[in-house]
């Protein structure tokens, strides 16, 4: 037995050895996107990355900050160095459900209908100010966001792939918007607050932005079928038992916090979900392909932990009075959580 282990141990290490020859040759693709983006976008470094790591693991992103923060511009300009199809969707309060996913055009010269498809299908969707969108809107997106499909009448079509949507929204204006529900905002891989930048950098900003003229231009640098090769790396990043174990830890802590020594439960009403497990762990994996490793390391997945959880932990009433929100309950999971 102890001569098998060995030997397990051995191909595991030449697996994981060749895995990151692998890496190491798309890191110089990874790295030239990255200074593309950097060419419009100052600062702003965990934004970028969140929005590469949606990317690579095929997971829909959810910005929300306050206006004038980079965060359309941020989206437009990942766009523009893929050669990918895109589209920018304003949401307002009067957008209809065929207006995102199309409909069927009647022809009164032979009394039959036509199927116009509407602007999501494109490889990445902007949904900017989603929250300003209806009910009615936003549900036409949950097919869409988790199938990869839409319904127009009777028939159904697949969208391109890969199709990635990613939302924005504002956190100050409430006049006019419609909360998005637990089920829509389950739907992103990643929440990601977007905070101002620091001062050097908006000094910087200023020196770059203050023109009449229009933003510096990118080129493109990735393809579909790039997008697409770079997933199926995402999928064969390592991941240790112990990482894995961390990773169920972390998510039954939510649930289950008492059997974690932490006295959080009269604060969660309800904890996250197992799809909240699955994307830990891609999300884990993309940070790793990022960093240019073939495995995944316990601060790959500590780190991303928040922008996975934020909106899928459901604080009580209880906590809301002692303002006591989701992110404060993550970080004393992840402080009380050991970590392998």
């Amino acid at each position: 037995m102890d001569e098998d282990r060995v030997v397990e141990q051995e191909q595991a290490t030449v697996g994981i050895t060749a895995l990151g020859e692998q890496v190491q040759a798309q890191a110089p693709a990874l790295t030239r996107l990255r200074e593309e983006i950097g060419r419009v976008i100052v600062g702003q470094q965990a934004l970028i990355e969140r929005l590469l790591i949606g990317l690579l693991a095929n997971g829909h992103v959810l910005l929300e900050g306050v206006p004038g923060l980079a965060k359309t511009l941020s989206v437009k300009t990942l766009a523009q160095t893929l050669s990918a199809s895109f589209q920018r969707l304003q949401f307002t309060p009067d957008l209809l459900p065929a207006d995102l996913i199309g409909t069927l055009v009647y022809s009164p010269r032979d009394g039959s209908f036509t199927t116009k498809k509407g602007p999501i299908f494109a490889n990445i969707v902007l949904a900017d100010e989603i929250n300003r969108a209806p009910a009615k809107v936003q549900s036409a997106l949950l097919e869409a966001m988790q199938e990869r499909q839409v319904t127009i009448g009777e028939a159904t079509y697949p969208l391109p792939a890969p199709f990635l949507v990613l939302a924005t929204q504002n956190p100050i204006e409430q006049e006019g918007t419609y909360p998005l529900p637990e089920a829509q905002v389950d739907r992103f891989m990643l929440k990601v607050w977007v905070s101002y930048p620091s001062k050097e950098e908006e000094r910087r900003i200023l020196e770059l932005m203050a023109s009449t003229a229009e933003p510096p231009g990118v080129r493109t640098v990735l393809s579909t079928d790039d997008i697409v090769r770079l997933r199926r790396l995402v999928d064969h990043i390592y991941l240790d038992d112990k990482i894995k174990d961390y990773i169920l830890d972390l998510i039954f802590a939510t649930r289950e916090p008492a059997a974690y020594q932490l006295d959080l439960q009269r604060f969660i009403q309800y904890g996250a979900s197992p799809r909240a497990t699955l994307y830990l762990t891609l999300a884990a994996k993309a940070h790793a392909l990022l960093g240019g490793r073939g495995y995944v390391t316990p601060q790959d997945v500590k780190l991303l932990a928040p922008d996975v959880l934020r909106h899928r932990v459901i604080v009580t009433y209880e906590a809301e009075a002692e303002d006591i929100s989701s992110d404060s309950i993550v970080e004393r999971i992840l402080d009380g959580v050991p970590v392998p």
